[in-house]
């Protein structure tokens, strides 16, 4: 089915980040996934192709442009079964934050650094003993007696980006636990990495998304200027469901480019690969199974188009984010499973993209929300 999301700037873009892709990227991503990480200068590249500053306004180094545009490096990436490390954590979900709480000193301060890829960033917001109970937070911040800084204590866990970030939002507590409201008191503290206190711990070892370093955080009597606050003290909870549908988003447009991307590497497989003599494309089985794939993948593609047709009218509701994330995840997973049977014991082997596919999918179903909050929130929404 013809796509009406897309205009001419966006196709155009479209072939550049391709071409770039094609040629800086594919031929060196295998290192990256040894790694654990890009090379920090990559990061930089993406700044001088002006992919992070994609959303910045043009005032701080960025082209002002739409979210729509990241829609295209997701559906790129995936096409090419390669990724761009933390990327999107800085640019999809860190930005939103700077842009509707930033201060505009703030902003002079941080957002040239972002959008050159010089200030790479990350948010911590998990704990080891909280996951998606964000208000069970024990990380505090106390404000010193001569009220110029916050004094950070506390640990996180499983931040993505966390090993090569500059500057990490800290999601803290600033006033003591109430159990009538578990929600208040939450700030959000911009903390540079250099700060003494500050240390990286474990980078952890996930059984996908090789490329985007996880780490684990500690801050030891880290002080915090209060110029570094985000926003007004207290208000961190709501600030962070505050984008929680655009984040959603995101994972449900990438898990559609994923289905894709999944799509199209079997296909070609099948046609090249025989089996008995004569193609696997040849068997009643394997037509089936991809005709199947082929109907869920368009029906995910139609959702995800949809629902960013929403987001960019400003009309993407915290439900259907839900719905979106719900869907394209759990459909993504069935196809990607399927296409990768498909290859036989190739689609094992980490050489072919589909093996990264099958394994970076699956967490896509557990950050940003399980799919289990994603039903919780849908059936509240329906007044269940």
């Amino acid at each position: 089915m013809r796509r009406t999301v897309f205009n001419e700037e966006h196709e155009a873009f479209r072939q550049t980040l391709r071409d770039f892709i094609e040629k800086e990227v594919v031929p060196v991503h295998h290192e990256w996934e040894e790694d654990g990480h890009p090379p920090r200068d990559f990061y930089r590249r993406l700044g001088e192709l002006g992919i992070l500053g994609i959303e910045v306004p043009q005032e701080y180094g960025g082209a002002g442009e739409g979210f729509t545009y990241q829609a295209v490096v997701m559906e790129e990436t995936a096409r090419a079964g390669v990724t761009f490390g933390s990327y999107s954590v800085h640019a999809n979900l860190i930005l939103p934050y700077l842009l509707a709480y930033a201060t505009d000193e703030q902003k002079r301060r941080w957002l040239p650094g972002f959008v050159s890829g010089d200030l790479m960033t990350a948010i911590a917001m998990t704990e080891p003993g909280t996951g998606s109970d964000l208000a069970n937070i024990q990380t505090r911040a106390t404000l010193s007696a001569d009220g110029t800084h916050y004094v950070l204590n506390g640990a996180k866990t499983f931040i993505t980006g966390g090993a090569l970030a500059d500057l990490v939002l800290v999601v803290a507590r600033t006033a003591p636990f109430d159990p009538a409201d578990r929600r208040a008191g939450l700030s959000i503290l911009c903390v540079e990495s250099a700060s003494e206190g500050f240390s990286v711990g474990r980078k952890l070892t996930k059984i996908g998304m090789k490329t985007s370093d996880t780490a684990e955080l500690s801050f030891v009597d880290v002080e915090v200027p209060v110029e570094d606050l985000l926003g007004q003290e207290g208000q961190g909870f709501s600030y962070l469901s505050h984008n929680l549908a655009q984040e959603r988003l995101a994972i449900a447009l990438g898990q559609a480019a994923a289905a894709e991307a999944a799509l199209r590497f079997a296909t070609a497989y099948v046609k090249d690969r025989t089996v008995f003599g004569k193609p696997v494309a040849a068997f009643q089985n394997t037509k089936f199974q991809l005709a199947e794939c082929a109907t869920e993948v368009q029906a995910v593609r139609l959702f995800a188009d949809r629902v960013l047709e929403l987001h960019a009218a400003g009309e993407l509701t915290v439900a259907d984010a839900a719905k979106a994330k719900l869907f394209c995840t759990e459909a993504a997973g069935r196809v990607i499973d399927k296409c990768l049977q498909l290859h036989g014991g190739y689609g094992y082997v980490t050489e072919y993209p589909i093996a990264r596919l099958y394994a970076d999918t699956r967490v896509t179903r557990i950050y940003g929300g399980t799919s289990e909050v994603m039903k919780t929130i849908i059936a509240k929404d329906l007044g269940l």
